[in-house]
C-alpha cells in the first residue's frame, strides 16, 4: 500500500506506477470498495492522507479540503456554523460491512452518490465547484474553481463526479455548502399500496410546498425502522419531508396533510425523529440488513417505479428467473418520489440482473449492481450497459485520461 500525504507524493507514486506498468486501486478509508467492478490493481494508492480543511469561508458558501478529509469532519464544521452538504451524501460503510462514520468527501464525489434530498437540492456533481488532481499520465491538473458559474473550459468536475477514480486521483476539492433548515418535519401517511403511495408523492413533489423528500417503504421495511411511528404502525408508510423556516414548515405540512387527507389520516414525525428516518432511507443499511443478500438500485421514471418493483417481485416466482429462492423474497423501498428503488435480492451468480434490467428496460431508466460477491460483479454488467457511441466516447476519455489503465482499472468495465 502506498499512503501519500502531499498532492507531490501522489504525482510521484502514480508517475512511477506509470513508469512500471502498476496498475493502483485508489481508496480512501475503503467504505465503498465493493461498489463496482473488482479491481484489477496489484497496489493500492491510499489517499487518506490527504485530509483537511483548507478554506471555510461561511458567508460564501465555499469549503475546500483535501479529497481524503472524512465526511464527519467536514459536517461536524458546517454544524457549528448551521450549514449542510444539501445533496446529503449516504454513509454506505455499513452496507458494505464496514463502520459507519468512515467514508471520505472524495469517495462522496467520485461515486456521485445523493441521498433522499436529491429531487430538490441535487446530485453530488452539482455541489463540485473544483478540484486538484492527477491523471492516470502522473501528471497534477485543476479545475474549475470558488463559485458556481466559472468560466474554463470544459466542466471537469461533473466528468469526475461518477467516475469512480478511473479518471484521476483527486487530491483537492472545492464544494458548495448550504444553510441548514431551521425546521425539519415529515408528514406520514400510512396503508397505502404501492401504486397510490407513488400518486400522492407524485402530488407532494408537484405541489408548491417546497418537498425535500419523498420515499414509501411497504410494510415489511417500514417494521424495521428505528422510528416508533413508522416500525409500530404495522402498515406500509409513506414519508414526505419537509425544510424550512419553523412557521413555513408548520404551515406547509398542515397544507399537505388538507391536500392528500384522501389518502387517509396521517401523523408528522418532528425534529429528532424526521431525522433519524431520513438517514435509515439515506443509508439503506438498517432497512436492508441481511448482508448476504445483493442490493439494487434502480433510477426510473417515478410513474414506472410500482410496475418495475412489481414485475422484478413476479419474475420467475421470486425474482430471479429460472431459480426461485423459497421463503427469500425480494424486499425493496421507493425515494426521491419513486424514481429511485432501492432492492435486495438473495445471493446468487448471476445477481438476477436479467430479470432486473428487463424489466428496468421495458419502463426506462438504469440500475446498477450496488452490492453483491466479487464473482457476481465480474460475471455481470455492475454500471448499466452503455448505448455503443457513449461506451465508444467513454473509452477515448479514458484514453485522453488514462492511457495506460492506471487508475482503478476494470471499476466501471472491462476496458475502463
Amino acid at each position: 500500500m502506498l499512503k501519500p500525504t502531499t498532492p507531490a507524493e501522489v504525482v510521484e507514486a502514480v508517475a512511477q506506477a506509470v513508469a512500471d506498468e502498476t496498475p493502483l486501486e485508489l481508496v480512501g478509508h475503503g467504505t465503498k470498495r465493493g461498489l463496482g467492478r473488482p479491481v484489477q490493481a496489484a497496489q493500492q494508492l491510499d489517499l487518506s492522507g490527504l485530509s483537511g480543511i483548507t478554506l471555510y469561508e461561511p458567508s460564501e458558501l465555499v469549503l475546500t479540503c483535501g479529497a481524503g478529509t472524512p465526511l464527519a469532519a467536514i459536517e461536524a464544521a458546517l454544524e457549528e456554523n448551521h450549514q449542510q452538504l444539501a445533496f446529503e451524501p449516504a454513509d454506505l460503510g455499513p452496507l458494505f460491512g464496514g463502520p459507519a462514520g468512515a467514508g471520505t468527501i472524495g469517495g462522496a464525489l467520485s461515486c456521485n452518490l445523493a441521498g433522499p434530498r436529491r429531487l430538490k437540492a441535487g446530485a453530488a456533481r452539482d455541489h463540485f465547484l473544483g478540484f486538484k488532481a492527477v491523471s492516470g499520465r502522473g501528471e497534477a491538473f485543476q479545475a474549475g474553481g470558488r463559485v458556481v458559474k466559472n468560466v474554463t473550459g470544459y466542466d471537469l468536475c461533473k466528468l469526475m463526479a461518477g467516475a469512480h477514480g478511473t479518471l484521476a486521483a483527486l487530491t483537492e476539492v472545492t464544494i458548495k455548502v448550504l444553510p441548514a433548515p431551521e425546521k425539519s418535519r415529515t408528514v406520514l401517511l400510512y396503508g397505502l399500496d404501492n401504486g397510490g403511495a407513488i400518486a400522492a408523492l407524485s402530488r407532494a413533489v408537484n405541489s408548491p410546498h417546497e418537498v425535500s423528500g419523498a420515499a414509501h417503504l411497504p410494510a415489511a421495511i417500514a417494521a424495521r425502522s428505528s422510528v416508533d411511528f413508522v416500525a409500530g404502525s404495522g402498515r406500509a408508510v409513506t414519508a414526505i419531508r419537509v425544510e424550512g423556516p419553523g412557521p413555513s414548515v408548520e404551515h406547509r405540512c398542515a397544507a399537505l396533510r388538507r391536500e392528500l387527507q384522501d389518502a387517509g389520516p396521517g401523523e408528522e414525525l418532528h425534529s429528532l425523529r424526521s431525522s433519524l428516518l431520513w438517514r435509515e432511507l439515506r443509508d439503506a443499511a438498517s432497512l436492508l440488513p441481511d448482508p448476504a443478500r445483493l442490493i439494487w438500485r434502480l433510477s426510473v421514471a417515478p410513474a414506472a417505479g410500482a410496475r418495475i418493483a412489481r414485475e422484478i417481485v413476479a419474475g420467475g416466482g421470486s425474482g430471479l428467473g429460472e431459480t426461485p429462492v423459497r421463503g427469500a423474497p425480494p424486499d425493496y423501498y421507493f425515494d426521491w418520489g419513486g424514481g429511485l428503488i432501492w432492492l435486495s435480492l438473495p445471493s446468487n451468480d448471476h445477481a438476477a440482473a436479467a430479470v432486473v434490467r428487463s424489466a428496468v428496460a421495458r419502463h426506462g431508466g438504469h440500475a446498477t449492481l450496488l452490492r453483491a460477491p466479487a464473482a457476481a460483479r465480474l460475471a455481470v454488467p455492475v454500471f448499466e450497459p452503455q448505448p455503443q457511441a457513449l461506451a465508444a466516447l467513454a473509452r477515448r476519455v479514458k484514453d485522453a485520461f488514462d492511457p495506460r489503465r492506471i487508475l482503478n482499472p476494470g471499476r466501471m468495465a472491462p476496458d475502463l
